[in-house]
């Protein structure tokens, strides 16, 4: 009873703000102006919508298709009906139609089968098994987890979709919540490979930079070199690394992740009671078939063929074999490629292979391995759904201009010195709202550069490079851990978790080393500090804080505290 209250309360909440936003609306198209060129704090009803109403319900899809409704009756001058059919033709549908798009969701349906057949075929667990023999302790098992995802850095998704399903099966034997594996896993997929000098991201951030280059005449540049010359100021890329090592190897825990962690080693549930893991029980490691013979080849294979056949199509769709072999073509070829067609076409060949191994070996036949591979493609429906309207609000915010108009709120008169700091927090707010990373780099990078190439006096120097690795870690920040970004779901995917409890619980640490970054890291470096010294201070500073913030997540120390707490709650009684 107490449950349903709660539960109605909240609904309630949402309902009562959900139609202040559209009375919001409603009141300022009552003039009955047909266009607005500048929806000004109009644009930021959509992801204030997507954000606080999937907290506040716990319902990310009708969250995230409120918002999207919103945004459209916004652009549509505040014509619900006109909005409605938006919503549906323009946004939705223009979303799933989009070549990128179309390809990546193809892809996760492709990954689902995939993992569906080597759980099948027992070779998910047996590698599980084997690996358990050298992850006997909680620590080992997300230590293994963390530096698995460091060594798969050319792709963040493909990192999320293979250490997430590969560690999951261990995790549970050893009782870590799924909530921490979805944050070690998150946490080295988008930071890593942002830093990467091969990367599905280079061409991307390269480019950017290049256009900024453009527009103050600096076009003798080199990006790539200057991408380089990035990478020891992405402090929140490298904390956030170094923060993951620190939570495993220290055992400790702080916030919504210390109350999870307790649950699960005390308990043995793995997720919050009345969560929704974006993966179901179909794809678990040890749903295999029956009076199969455990090998561990039947995952090891096919998932090496994955990464060798995703590197080797990177290379390919960027024109790799067109030019001389070599370092240097290498850099382009994986900065120029496709990374979605890539990974399509490295998954679509590893799930044939193992119909062709599950055949070959008699586990299954044909007809049986690819049921099997269209049960694993239905079971990540949800993922594909919340994809797809996390991209609509999208497309709705950069229609409304929703990033430009955070953007724009800091204003042309900030200070040479804190403009990098300032930039990582706008940059911070605008990825987080919009859940991408990529469109924030598109919206902060041009306005980002010109700032600090004035205040630098018209130079290439330390203030410059700060500030341009400020705004692609303030993108980062967003993309690790806003709730409608396609990273925190891909996490949320490949570790089993609920969206909504990855996301609350991996905030706190995401904001404590946004926090550390900026004051540490980017301040310092506009007045000249070296980025080696306050990665070093920064660390420091981060170990302290898990210390004397985190609590033990020992198993003799959690049972500990629940005996002293019982004791308490009878002392309370009496």
């Amino acid at each position: 009873m107490k449950i349903s209250q709660v539960s109605g309360k909240r609904w309630a909440l949402a309902g009562i703000f959900v139609l202040a936003m559209f009375i919001l609306t409603q009141v300022a198209f009552a003039d009955g102006e047909e266009e607005t060129v500048n929806y000004g704090f109009l644009s930021l009803v959509t992801p204030i919508i997507a954000i606080v109403l999937s907290f506040i319900t716990k319902q990310v899809i009708v969250s995230l298709a409120i918002a999207v409704f919103a945004g459209a009756t916004i652009l549509n001058s505040g014509n619900i009906i006109q909005g409605f059919m938006s919503s549906c033709g323009t946004y939705v549908v223009g979303t799933v139609t989009d070549s990128w798009n179309a390809t990546l969701l193809i892809f996760i349906l492709c990954v689902g089968g995939m993992i569906a057949l080597m759980g099948r075929m027992g070779g998910l667990q047996a590698m599980a098994l084997a690996m358990s023999k050298r992850s006997k302790t909680t620590r080992n098992t997300l230590a293994i987890t963390w530096i698995l995802g460091i060594i798969i850095f050319f792709e963040d998704m493909a990192n999320s979709l293979i250490v997430g399903p590969t560690m999951r099966p261990i995790a549970d034997e050893q009782n870590v919540s799924r909530e921490k594996l979805s944050y070690v896993v998150d946490s080295t997929a988008g930071p890593v490979t942002d830093m990467a000098f091969i990367s599905s991201w280079i061409a991307y951030e390269v480019g950017m930079m290049a256009l900024a280059f453009e527009t103050v005449g600096f076009e003798d540049a080199n990006p790539y070199s200057v991408f380089v010359q990035t990478i020891p100021f992405r402090f929140y890329n490298i904390l956030a690394v170094v923060m993951v090592g620190l939570i495993v190897f220290m055992q400790r825990d702080y916030g919504p992740m210390y109350k999870a962690e307790k649950r699960a080693r005390l308990t043995g549930k793995l997720s919050e009671d009345g969560s929704h893991p974006m993966m179901s029980k179909e794809l678990d490691a040890m749903n295999v078939k029956e009076g199969t013979p455990l090998r561990s080849i039947n995952a090891i294979l096919p998932i090496c063929v994955f990464i060798v056949l995703t590197l080797v199509a990177m290379y390919y769709t960027g024109g790799g074999f067109d030019m001389p072999f070599g370092f240097s073509s290498i850099q382009t070829a994986f900065g120029d490629s496709d990374s979605a067609a890539s990974i399509l076409y490295a998954v679509v060949f590893s799930s044939i292979l193992c119909i062709i191994m599950a055949v070959c070996q008699k586990i299954m036949t044909l007809r049986e391995a690819v049921d099997v591979w269209l049960g694993g493609c239905k079971e990540l429906l949800l993922t594909v759904t919340i994809l797809v309207l996390a991209w609509s609000s999208g497309s709705v915010m950069s229609d409304l201009g929703t990033g430009t108009f955070i953007a724009e709120l800091v204003g042309d008169s900030v200070p040479g010195a804190i403009i990098p700091l300032i930039l990582f927090f706008v940059s911070c707010v605008v990825a987080f709202s919009t859940g991408t990373s990529y469109g924030t780099t598109a919206i902060m990078i041009p306005i980002a550069f010109p700032m600090a190439w004035g205040a630098a006096g018209g130079e290439m120097n330390y203030l410059t490079v700060a500030t341009i690795a400020a705004v692609t870690c303030g993108a980062i920040f967003g993309d690790h851990c806003s709730p409608i970004s396609d990273t925190t779901i891909m996490s949320s995917m490949g570790s089993g978790a609920d969206l909504m409890d990855h996301a609350k619980t991996q905030i706190p640490y995401a904001v404590t080393v946004a926090v550390v970054a900026g004051v540490v890291g980017f301040l310092p470096a506009a007045l000249g500090v070296s980025p080696i010294i306050s990665l070093i201070v920064g660390a420091l500073i981060l170990a302290l804080i898990v210390r004397f913030f985190g609590k033990s997540t020992k198993l003799e120390d959690l049972k500990a505290e629940a005996a002293a707490e019982a004791t308490a709650a009878e002392g309370g009684d009496e």
